[in-house]
């Protein structure tokens, strides 16, 4: 068989996915079982029907690591991410398998069924955020500049010079900006 006949398989991992899903979960608010259902996507519906009220307090302590690995890139303290990171490597170690339901939709995931919701979700949410920092260096993580706001972001910007995790935020902070120079123009004598 050829090599243009071969047929073609999407076997390629979507490392970026992996990465977003530890910054849902930085940002996600896991007060109850219920709000760490929400944080589950449609393709992800067996994890949210399997959560346990157990995997509230791993999802949580995991939740406040990863933030610290944010906190880390975005002082750049590169050593203390990476050094977090293969931390949560190791707590929540990566299991890669072939996935699909037919010949057309073998794809990878980096973790094997039959480990518990957080041991999955968590392995991916980990190693993707692992693989970004490699790819594109810890400067690329961000908080929001927003001081109401503090939610985490990955920087996909051409520059590097994303400072807000939202066009909301950026506005809304903007506009705050605006009004304060307003007012203080206002009470500056002339």
């Amino acid at each position: 068989m050829s090599v243009l006949a071969m047929p073609r398989y999407g076997c390629r991992v979507n490392f970026d996915a992996y990465a977003r899903t530890a910054v849902d979960l930085v940002n996600a608010d896991l007060d109850e079982l219920a709000a760490l259902r929400a944080l589950f996507s449609d393709d992800q519906s067996w994890m949210r029907d399997e959560v346990m009220d157990k995997d509230v307090a791993v999802f949580r302590r995991a939740q406040r690591r990863l933030r610290d690995v944010f906190e880390y890139g975005t002082s750049g303290r590169d050593t203390d991410a990476v050094t977090e990171l293969n931390s949560l490597l190791e707590t929540f170690p990566v299991q890669p398998r072939i996935s699909g339901h037919d010949a057309s939709d073998w794809h990878m995931h980096v973790t094997s069924r039959g480990a518990s919701v957080s041991a999955e979700y968590l392995a991916g949410a980990v190693w993707g955020l692992s693989v970004w920092l490699c790819e594109y260096g810890s400067a690329r993580f961000g908080i929001c500049a927003d001081e109401r706001c503090g939610n985490v972001y990955l920087d996909t910007s051409s520059n590097n010079c994303r400072r807000f995790c939202s066009e909301r935020c950026a506005t809304r902070s903007h506009v705050a900006a605006h009004r304060a120079r307003k007012r203080a123009a206002t009470l500056t004598p002339a």
